[in-house]
């Protein structure tokens, strides 16, 4: 029997998992692991798939089977951190944006962080004025199918592609005008370079934004960039903290605090497990861009007094040590392959690359939708504001980078307008039931759908009867929210609960090892003194002695049948 235990697990462990990652081009990479194989062995292969050095910016991403999203441990094994049935999908993502996007050392490098980026600019997580938008399309352009050919692009060659869910012609005529007049004669390598360095100016440059409500029940946005901690309500910047001003990160259940010298912000965030990868996304983020070394990192604990609470430790090496060993990087700049752009002529459907075309449009379920649409999205469901509509003619205002390093402005305006660009759910939100909030906000508002982006969650989109619970769940929710006053209150309750149940617990075990202590064998004087008093004759008699009898009697009952079967 031993030995067949033995055998079984042993094949349990070597048992392979097929295991699909989605690449920046829309490309799959498949391989096999064991059982056992821990994140980072799939990381190394998928680098050494993509011959890549500068590897520590990227990070795979991954969807649980309560559609939370997650970002792969390289320290755990890959099967229990999925915990879905094989085969598993996750995706290749930029995790760390680099302060300066063009000082990365090697080109292939450079073109990842490059798809990364346009993704962001096409799902609305990069916000920009139309100028800035057209020179950035212009840059796509002209790093996917080079310079301008009259013979090869006739009028109104801009707009068989779509750089942005939506934009109107008067954008795609300044589109083609840049790509014709200013960017004739750059190679695609310097295209994406000059597309890198305007990018990095923007005000949302590196947001992978966490929908979350403030104490007052207002949507927010809140995200993580290579600069500092971000709050997104509305068209406005409302809080912008340098990463060296930020003291502690905690969350308990759905509630996530932020310490500053000054002050501390509460959000509320939609699942506890929302919250807790909010607080992780958090902890790793600041480790990485604000340390000097690795090994100052630390095990950061969301415990409070009684409790212990989750720990968590990042495990990589942080932004400066990246940087000095990509500058002792010594190779032939390896082969790029890129993928080339194809048109998009059903609208509002685009593609990233030639295997989005194939597609069936049945298979087609993911919706999009930016930032700011969820923010009005989620304002008019939770909140019953009107949606404010935006025109093709939608701009912007973002801050340069300069205007980060102002620690005095903590509001600023990033947009005149709502960008609506209609599309991106995937990997914008991160909570359990941000899809479905979000699938629900566009059927009110009777937006139509495009075609999938992201693919990273297995999960098909929620049926009409779901959509329609998932509404009556929404407007309960709405209807039963509870203002700050009350979360304070039912808090303080629940401390304090706490604590008598600890202390509680803490005397009866103390109880019970006094009484056992005293009723052993222990020639201790205290134990003595204590046997001898009249009080603990009278409970060993007519409390210990039947009890200990009546138990030895059960167990005498139980032996007996046991031999006897």
């Amino acid at each position: 029997m031993l030995s067949r235990l033995m055998s079984g697990s042993s094949r349990s462990l070597e048992r392979e998992y097929s295991c699909t990652v989605r690449l920046l081009d829309d490309s799959e990479y498949t391989c096999t692991i064991q059982r056992d194989a821990k994140g980072q062995y799939l990381f190394d292969l998928l680098c050494h798939h993509l011959n890549l050095l500068e590897k520590d910016y990227f990070g795979i991403r991954f969807v649980d089977p309560d559609k939370q999203r997650h970002w792969l441990e390289f320290t755990k094994s890959v099967v229990k951190q999925l915990r879905s049935q094989p085969p598993f999908t996750m995706c290749f993502r930029v995790k760390f944006y680099p302060a300066d996007p063009a000082a990365l050392k090697e080109e292939i490098t450079r073109y990842l962080v490059f798809l990364q980026i346009k993704r962001d600019l096409y799902h609305g997580r990069l916000l920009c004025k139309t100028s800035d938008a057209a020179l950035l399309a212009a840059y796509i352009l002209q790093a996917e199918i080079g310079d301008y050919d009259p013979g090869k692009h006739p009028e109104g060659y801009s707009s068989k592609f779509q750089f942005f869910p939506k934009h109107s012609e008067k954008l795609e005529k300044k589109i083609a005008e840049i790509h014709k007049t200013e960017l004739s004669g750059q190679t695609p390598a310097t295209s994406e370079l000059n597309f890198l360095r305007k990018a990095q100016t923007l005000e949302t440059y590196g947001v992978d934004p966490h929908p979350c409500k403030d104490v007052s029940g207002n949507a927010a946005f809140l995200a993580f960039t290579p600069f500092g901690f971000v709050v997104l309500q509305g068209n406005k910047r409302v809080h912008f903290i340098k990463w060296n001003e930020v003291t502690k990160l905690k969350f308990e259940g759905k509630t996530f605090y932020l310490y500053e010298k000054k002050i501390i912000l509460t959000y509320f965030a939609p699942t506890p497990e929302a919250c807790k990868h909010l607080w992780k996304c958090g902890i790793e983020n600041q480790a990485f861009y604000k340390l000097e070394k690795s090994s100052q990192v630390r095990t950061v604990s969301s415990s409070n007094l009684f409790f212990k609470g989750s720990r968590f430790r990042y495990s990589g090496r942080v932004a400066k040590e990246v940087m000095e060993s990509s500058a002792k990087i010594k190779r032939e700049p390896p082969e790029i392959h890129r993928a080339g752009m194809v048109p998009s002529r059903s609208c509002p459907s685009i593609t990233h690359g030639p295997r989005l075309s194939s597609v069936p449009r049945t298979r087609r379920r993911a919706v999009h939708i930016s930032i700011m649409e969820g923010l009005e999205s989620l304002r008019d469901s939770a909140h019953s504001t009107p949606v404010r509509s935006s025109s093709h003619g939608d701009t912007f205002l973002p801050h340069v980078r300069s205007s980060r390093a102002d620690s005095n402005e903590r509001v600023a305006v990033i947009a005149d307008e709502a960008y609506s660009p209609a599309d991106s759910v995937l990997p914008t939100p991160v909570a359990e039931h941000s899809l479905e909030l979000m699938l629900l906000s566009r059927q009110i508002n009777g937006a139509t759908c495009s075609i999938e982006e992201e693919k990273e969650s297995e999960a098909s989109t929620p049926t009409a009867t779901e959509v329609e619970a998932l509404g009556g769940e929404l407007r309960a929710l709405c209807q039963g929210h509870s203002g700050p006053e009350q979360e304070q209150v039912n808090k303080f309750v629940l401390s304090v609960l706490r604590l008598l149940l600890v202390t509680m617990g803490l005397l009866f075990v103390l109880l019970l090892l006094l009484i056992i202590l005293t009723e052993s064998d222990l020639d201790i004087a205290f134990f003595r003194d204590i046997r001898q008093t009249p009080e603990f004759e009278q409970f060993h008699y007519q409390y210990f002695c039947p009890l200990r009898r009546w138990f030895a009697c059960k167990i005498r009952s139980v032996v007996g049948l046991l031999i006897d079967t």
